[in-house]
């Protein structure tokens, strides 16, 4: 079996910024085993498998231990591979999967992904939070993450996390907010209990953030920043029970995983 594979560097426009994904394109799907085999190996935060034609595909995405319900960066890699490598035309890109059907357009330099919205409701902040950040933050919330909030992006910069406490939570990851210097809002996100201690962009943590900051700010089009040590820009709309999230991507290789001797 030989399979197309292609890294990207999602929400950046520079190489070894943003955040690095795999996208595998397959004819059909095989063993789950197999996927969770390829994503170990290629040892990024997520890799995006997809089955299908033309402009309209299965996704599904695997960190290197589990397979997960939604992933923002891959897929936009997903799509800026179909749009700009493979130069397919037809629009929107369709992606079906756990979360429903999932759209990436292209406008000019960026891709667009369109998302369902995760309206974060708030809730006391658990004691084992409080422990991992080893510090309280001003408000937590709840979705799929843990959302906690802070005064400022000096705070989240300053966070070293206990990530075996943070694993503990019963909730896939944390994600950590303040109002940004040079966007409307920062982040980080911890994500331990899936394998990936701090994740470089997330797109999916933006379901959560972009409905908390449009309400917070009083804003439908946002700017965020998301500030791990590789960094990543997104542009944000936010539209009810949907969002858009707006970023580049860069090609950093493509290549051919043979897999003869399974």
């Amino acid at each position: 079996m030989k399979i197309p594979y292609y890294h990207i560097d999602a929400f950046t426009g520079t190489l070894f910024k943003g955040n690095p994904a795999g996208v595998c394109l397959l004819e059909s799907w095989p063993d789950d085993a197999l996927l969770q085999a390829i994503a170990r190996e290629n040892n990024l935060s997520e890799t995006a498998f997809l089955v299908g034609d033309k402009n309209e595909y299965e996704l599904r995405w695997f960190t290197p231990t589990v397979e997960v319900d939604l992933c923002g960066h891959a897929t936009l890699a997903a799509g800026f591979v179909l749009s700009t490598l493979l130069q397919v035309t037809d629009k929107p890109l369709l992606f079906h999967s756990q979360s429903g059907t999932l759209q990436v357009d292209r406008e000019k330099e960026l891709l667009y992904l369109n998302f369902p919205s995760r309206h974060p409701a708030p809730l006391p902040c658990p004691d084992l939070l409080t422990n991992a950040l080893k510090t309280t933050p001003l408000a937590t919330y709840a979705s799929r993450d843990l959302l906690a909030v802070f005064e400022k992006e000096e705070d989240i910069l300053a966070l070293q996390p206990d990530f075996n406490l943070l694993s503990q939570l019963n909730y896939l990851g944390c994600i950590v907010t303040a109002p940004g210097v040079t966007a409307d809002f920062s982040s980080r996100f911890f994500a331990p209990s899936v394998g990936i201690n701090e994740d470089p962009v997330t797109g999916s943590a933006h379901c959560t953030l972009i409905p908390y900051w449009a309400d917070r700010l009083q804003k439908n089009t946002l700017k965020a920043h998301q500030v791990s040590k590789r960094g990543g820009e997104l542009l944000c709309h936010n539209e009810g029970d949907r969002v858009r999230i707006g970023g580049q991507a860069t090609l950093y290789m493509t290549g051919t995983l043979h897999l003869s001797d399974l």
